[in-house]
């Protein structure tokens, strides 16, 4: 996502459930709730797409049973903020998410390219501010995965940067490791 202005301001989670169900945006079209505003998605480009598909992929071969991978889905952080961030861990079923977003998760991450000042920044604060214990930035352009720990009000107390020739492991879920190199595209 690229900084553009948002569409629409000072909207609650309701409103924009809301606006989605009754069709107000065409079909297709790439948005997300953050901080009360509505912001339109930039289109995703190849090398986004294979680092989304070598993340989720990995994690699916990783995770225990009992978890989720969920790809590019909303989250239901807080009144004002439904991310649709390109990978989140979350326990359960795909069934128990039928009536309503997850409300929390593990694991989210975010592959960026066009995007990575937003992010760093405004998707950081959101999860940390609503208690999502570990957040990784897939940052495409420099070759290296972010790694947020430590949720605060303001955004995350540590942040970790593992390159290429390091391994990653998930602090919020035992037997999550992989290496650095198998999810960059």
């Amino acid at each position: 996502m690229s900084a553009v202005a948002p569409l629409v301001h000072h909207c609650t989670r309701t409103e924009y459930e809301h606006m989605v169900e009754s069709g107000v945006f065409a079909p297709g079209t790439r948005i997300e709730l953050l901080d009360g505003e509505i912001i339109a998605m930039s289109p995703q480009g190849s090398q986004h797409v294979t680092a989304t598909q070598l993340v989720a992929e990995a994690l699916r071969e990783r995770l225990p049973a009992g978890y989720l991978v969920r790809v590019q889905a909303p989250i239901a952080l807080d009144d004002r903020s439904e991310p649709e961030p390109d990978i989140c861990v979350v326990r359960g079923k795909v069934r128990d998410y039928a009536r309503s977003h997850p409300s929390a998760a593990l694991l989210v991450i975010e592959v960026s390219d066009s995007s990575l000042e937003q992010d760093r920044t405004v998707k950081a604060r959101a999860y940390a501010r609503n208690g999502i214990p570990e957040y990784w930035v897939v940052n495409v352009k420099e070759r290296v995965i972010e790694v947020y720990t430590n949720p605060r009000a303001g955004g995350y107390g540590q942040v970790q940067v593992l390159r290429e020739l390091e391994d990653i492991a998930a602090e919020s879920i035992a037997g999550v490791r992989m290496a650095v190199a198998d999810v960059l595209p």
